[in-house]
């Protein structure tokens, strides 16, 4: 089995779900993809950082880092850093606040980001886009240079059309009606 094929069967079997949802939108849905489960897990990160590496890369970005909003997109991020080490082509991870601390020093991108980074904006899953939206615009005011967004999941509720609108690419690892269609 492939990796896009392991990877869309982990997400209908352990991070989709029926019934009624409200989503961070504030959308209601009966469908809910909570793609941490598989995120998370030790053959879901296995499966996804290689796989991520590889899209990207067909795509031509050739990032130095590699981040997103807390909590959906770190560890994506992880994985992909732990993916291209062992590929020999290192791409640091780095997290997005969704607001800057209070204290210390202040940091609403946390890691090891540098200014002037070619970034790509990281996600579990995009709804409306309003998530990879904010952590742009963060890793813009901080100097980075956004080659585009890679998700794990596409709804497919209009978000990637969003972002594209806003003059981003976007790749995406699974979209929803292929998982729904391995669902049990």
């Amino acid at each position: 089995m492939d990796s896009h094929t392991f990877l869309v069967d982990m997400l209908a079997v352990r991070s989709a779900r029926r019934g009624t949802f409200t989503l961070a939108s504030g959308r209601q849905s009966d469908l809910y993809i909570d793609a941490r489960l598989t995120t998370m897990s030790p053959d879901g990160q296995a499966t996804i950082g290689p796989l991520a590496l590889e899209r990207m890369r067909a795509r031509g970005w050739m990032p130095d880092s590699v981040g997103g909003l807390t909590l959906g997109a770190d560890p994506v991020s992880y994985a992909i850093a732990h993916a291209s080490a062992l590929a020999k082509t290192p791409v640091r991870a780095f997290t997005v606040r969704k607001e800057a601390k209070t204290h210390g020093t202040g940091k609403l991108i946390e890691g090891p980001f540098q200014a002037g980074d070619k970034v790509v904006v990281i996600e579990d899953v995009i709804t409306t886009g309003g998530s990879a939206l904010k952590a742009v615009a963060a890793i813009r005011a901080a100097g980075g240079v956004v080659l585009g967004v890679l998700a794990v999941v596409d709804r497919e509720e209009g978000g990637r059309e969003v972002l594209l609108a806003e003059g981003l690419e976007v790749e995406t690892l699974a979209g929803a009606r292929e998982i729904v269609a391995r669902m049990s």
